[in-house]
């Protein structure tokens, strides 16, 4: 019992003694032992990483996870050390809802068989998505929170121990230059010794983690370098997805365009009628006249477009949007970003478009063009 109220009031002893040069110090009444200037720079360095860190960290759980509730509740499983419960990504459920609607609606119909379509290409996007998350979560995420958690924790602590020895230190010196009698001196002056040895030790301590800064830097911009993959692959991953689907929604929209029409009765118009009426609404592509004898109705499935001669005037430019692969010989393959001379067919669905580049000729689809004047 006298041994740990000794230790006690020692222990006080020494808080109130480093707490009076700490108030001197900041009050200009007592002198303070500087770092040099390596150290400083060392400690600054430290400080500007760790700030940083915790900023692309929070503001990367945002972006893979920006609903607030959810990353609440990752972070008490986290703490509890508890596997997070899988959760549905927003494309998952997006293309169950379009499934439901598709089978509501009667998967045999053009909107049910597009929504089908469509669904299938938002799962695979959402599943993209889930994949990204967990990547980036491992190979991005976690070291940065073990840097946080387990490095620069240590650091703080040796820094915090290194404060400590120097306010000892600072003491020790004031001590020193009030002692009068020589006892006091000597006693003094062996303290100090210790107090410096001390410190010293604690500074090479700290020195040490703090060089070490420069390795978990190294660390990080690998984790980079494997985050950015992980992102590349994700975009790369929903592009081709999405070229996918517009080029299965091109290739049979005519057919949908062509049930939607026949689901209303026909009515007494003459063929040069019916062909005005299937063109778009505002007639921004010139029409090749229809042929003597042929019904504008069927013109499209009776005329090849190789064997069509464009309009003497008033055709139109358009820039490819996206690669496309011709499936049969009636139509154009197209390459991204290349500039080709478009035109219309009477009676032709208004999703597609005759195309020339040089004496190439063939139906491209118009969602994979850009109009231009």
């Amino acid at each position: 019992m006298d041994f740990n109220v000794k230790k006690l009031a020692s222990d006080a002893g020494v808080f109130f003694s480093r707490a009076m040069q700490f108030t001197e110090e900041k009050l200009g009444q007592a002198e303070k032992t500087e770092l040099d200037a390596h150290f400083e720079s060392l400690l600054a360095r430290a400080d500007s990483t760790k700030n940083w860190t915790e900023k692309i960290l929070r503001q990367t759980e945002v972006l893979l996870q920006p609903n607030p509730s959810a990353r609440v509740e990752e972070f008490l499983y986290e703490k509890l050390d508890r596997k997070v419960p899988s959760r549905v990504t927003n494309g998952e459920l997006l293309a169950q809802y379009m499934t439901e609607a598709a089978n509501d609606f009667g998967p045999g119909t053009p909107y049910g068989k597009t929504l089908i379509k469509v669904g299938e290409t938002q799962r695979r996007l959402g599943a993209a998505e889930r994949d990204f998350i967990h990547s980036a979560s491992i190979n991005f995420l976690t070291p940065l929170r073990n840097f946080l958690e387990g490095d620069w924790r240590t650091i703080s602590k040796e820094r915090r121990i290194l404060q400590n020895r120097r306010l000892d230190l600072d003491a020790c010196k004031a001590r020193l230059k009030k002692a009068k009698a020589a006892e006091a001196k000597a006693a003094a002056e062996q303290e100090l010794r210790l107090t410096q040895t001390e410190f010293d030790r604690q500074a090479e301590v700290t020195r040490l983690l703090l060089e070490g800064i420069s390795s978990t830097h190294v660390n990080h911009l690998r984790c980079l370098h494997e985050f950015v993959e992980s992102q590349t692959n994700y975009y790369a991953q929903c592009y081709q997805y999405m070229v996918d689907l517009q080029k299965q929604l091109g290739r049979f929209s005519g057919t949908f365009v062509g049930n939607a029409e026949s689901t209303s009765p026909p009515a007494a118009t003459s063929p040069p009628a019916v062909a005005a009426a299937s063109l778009p609404a505002v007639p921004t592509i010139p029409v090749v006249p229809t042929i003597v004898g042929v019904p504008s109705t069927v013109a499209e499935s009776v005329l090849n477009p190789n064997e069509v001669k464009p309009p003497a005037s008033g055709t139109r430019k358009a820039r490819v949007l996206y690669d496309y692969e011709a499936a049969d010989s009636t139509e154009l393959a197209l390459l991204a970003d290349e500039m080709i001379t478009v035109y219309s067919l009477p009676g032709m669905d208004p999703d597609w478009l005759i195309g020339e580049r040089g004496n190439q000729k063939g139906k491209v689809p118009v969602t994979y063009l850009e109009l231009l004047s």
